[in-house]
């Protein structure tokens, strides 16, 4: 079967987080066009879950101008080269405080395909224990809390939450428990 192929590639926008280029392409069939692509490195999910209880983090999320629940979650610019596991530890130290003493991989997450390359590892972290959170520049509103498995689903069903990652993290989840 024949896909798209990249036939050029310029760099339009860069930063610490992402890279925005301008693919020139060549379909199958012969015919020419562009396709943009947003670059970021690949982003750690975790869930962390105590009993019947996970960890959610709240945080202002500029994009959207709204202050969002979800799942700790992030990527290292800076350490793109770090393992999936260990970027999972890192995430949740910093954004709540917990140390996991396991870590269980769930699954692989696209992001959003059609414009990203961007993929996500998704971790269930137990075995806790408390510590003080680390926060980056950005995250200084972040806040953590503990939530009933049962809220977490009411608020799913509410739009309470409404991140793709997290509600996609919670069916693998579902999925792995029902091994």
């Amino acid at each position: 079967m024949t896909h798209i192929r990249r036939t050029g590639t310029r760099e339009a926008y860069r930063n610490a987080w992402m890279t925005l280029r301008e693919d020139t392409i060549a379909r199958p069939d012969g015919s020419e066009g562009i396709y943009g692509v947003v670059d970021k490195p690949t982003y750690a999910l975790i869930i962390a879950q105590r009993d019947d209880s996970v960890a959610l983090v709240e945080q202002f999320r500029y994009p959207l101008g709204l202050r969002r629940w979800e799942f700790p979650q992030g990527t290292a610019p800076d350490r793109a080269e770090l393992e999936p596991a260990e970027l999972a530890a890192r995430e949740l130290r910093e954004e709540t405080g917990l140390r996991a003493g396991t870590l269980t991989p769930l699954g692989l997450l696209d992001v959003a395909p059609g414009m990203s390359s961007q993929r996500g590892r998704v971790f269930l972290a137990t075995d806790l224990t408390e510590g003080e959170p680390e926060l980056e520049a950005e995250e200084q509103d972040l806040r953590s809390a503990w939530f009933p498995r049962s809220e977490v689903e009411a608020m799913i069903r509410a739009g309470a939450i409404t991140d793709a990652q997290s509600i996609a993290a919670w069916t693998l989840l579902l999925l792995h428990e029902q091994r």
